[in-house]
């Protein structure tokens, strides 16, 4: 594939200045910047025309590769036809039938869906629910909410309060009050477990200690990631979730999925849900809901929480004082319809689960080396653990991120963990240029 990349100088330092980047190390970066200049399929190409594999779909969303013209030729048709038009007390016709497909793959009763413009604004939105269903069942006193250390739920007040990255948290130490953590499921003892860990479900009874300090009566949801993304593909154990589910239901606290990773295939399932066999009260989604294309998030919900919240307010009169300006924006359900037409169609899904385990036999290959310090992975999602540089936690991932991607590999880093997951389209041969542009790149340091 031919391309031409735009000159070099086109990009000096000075001409990057004016935008701060986020999660970027903004000084390092434009003194050697990494810029994407073109992408299709499971590549990318940077300004100086090398070709990279994408061996994190990008930020795990674009799932059905890139350049789907599908896609494009969706939202052009949409624009030229209705660019834009106000939710509030209004919609467009792509909403209604964006929500309707999705229910189609959602765990039942899972049939009601929010929509929203990113994972953030998703987990923001699934707090509110919370608080606006045991408000109209007349529980208003359950005003705590439960997350877990090693948590990442997003950038808005609201995920900075749930998250348990404390990178996350330090700089921002105005969060919501009554917030408090489990203990994460990553345990030293069980190093290099392949899928779900055997040890660890009673990890979950964090819940019920909570219960029995606070009341349980007073907590409102519990938010959980089924497979911890940001912070490396912590896997839950055997029993975890479905304990998880157990005291929830026990307590009346609602269960809430963070599938903004794992949502859409990336587990070899629709949802993690299917995956895990455990099904929520509420599931936030964002990230390949559109392939990357248009940003657009989501929260569903079971019909008893939808029915309850609607019917408690008085006829004719707003149920729910929540929303966004571009909640179900055209062009971003004109992506979502023809996303979700790509995975049913090209069996993307069932694709995914059928290239894990040469995916994972790949990432394992990685075990002899001596930096290596944990892998971890279930489906199309694993993670490469590094040893940390003495004294300096998470400096190493940050120059493995930048040295991969020169050597031809994009891999999502967050401190020493490179997490790993491809879209679905990808061959084995690429699987295999993801895992030897590692093994060169760590065996170098």
């Amino acid at each position: 594939m031919n391309m031409l990349a735009p000159p070099l100088q086109k990009f000096a330092t000075n001409s990057l200045e004016q935008q701060w980047m986020p999660f970027t190390s903004n000084r390092e970066f434009k003194t050697e910047p990494r810029l994407v200049v073109k992408s299709e399929g499971a590549y990318l190409w940077d300004h100086k025309g090398n070709r990279i594999v994408d061996g994190s779909s990008s930020l795990f969303n674009v799932a059905a590769g890139h350049g789907r013209k599908e896609i494009a030729d969706a939202v052009f048709a949409q624009m030229t036809h209705n660019d834009y038009s106000s939710p509030f007390g209004s919609g467009h016709p792509g909403a209604f039938a964006l929500a309707a497909k999705l229910a189609g793959i959602l765990p039942d009763p899972i049939n009601h869906v929010f929509f929203t413009n990113s994972g953030s604004e998703s987990i923001d939105t699934a707090l509110k629910i919370a608080m606006a269903y045991h408000r109209a069942r007349g529980e208003s006193q359950r005003v705590r909410f439960v997350s877990r250390e090693r948590a990442y739920h997003g950038v808005n007040i609201g995920g900075v309060s749930l998250s348990g990255m404390v990178k996350n948290r330090e700089t921002f130490p105005v969060t919501m009050p009554n917030c408090v953590m489990m203990r994460h499921t990553w345990d030293p003892d069980t190093l290099f477990t392949r899928g779900q860990p055997e040890a660890g479900a009673e990890l979950a009874n964090d819940l019920q200690r909570f219960c029995e300090m606070y009341g349980g009566s007073t907590i409102a949801a519990c938010f959980v990631e089924p497979v911890a993304g940001s912070t490396g593909t912590l896997v839950p154990p055997v029993g975890y979730l479905e304990r998880l589910r157990e005291i929830c239901d026990q307590h009346g606290i609602l269960l809430v999925f963070d599938e903004v990773i794992t949502g859409f295939g990336r587990l070899g399932t629709p949802f993690a849900a299917d995956a895990f066999g455990v099904t929520p009260d509420i599931m936030t989604m964002a990230k390949a809901l559109t392939n990357g294309a248009i940003p657009m998030g989501a929260v569903a919900v079971k019909d008893e929480i939808y029915e309850t919240v609607t019917n408690a307010a008085p006829e004719n009169a707003i149920e729910f004082f929540h929303g966004y300006t571009y909640s179900g924006h055209p062009a971003a359900c004109a992506a979502g319809l023809a996303t979700l037409d790509i995975y049913e169609r090209e069996g993307l899904f069932e694709r995914a689960a059928g290239m894990s385990d040469y995916f994972l036999d790949a990432l394992w290959s990685l075990k002899d080396l001596d930096i290596v310090r944990d892998l971890r992975g279930y489906g199309m999602m694993g993670a490469v653990e590094v040893h940390p540089e003495p004294g300096k936690p998470g400096m190493r991932g940050l120059e493995l991120q930048k040295r991969m991607f020169f050597s031809g590999c994009h891999i999502k880093w967050t401190g020493d963990v490179g997490i790993v997951a491809p879209p679905f389209i990808v061959e084995k041969s690429d699987i295999d240029l993801i895992v030897d542009v590692f093994r060169k790149t760590l065996s170098a340091m």
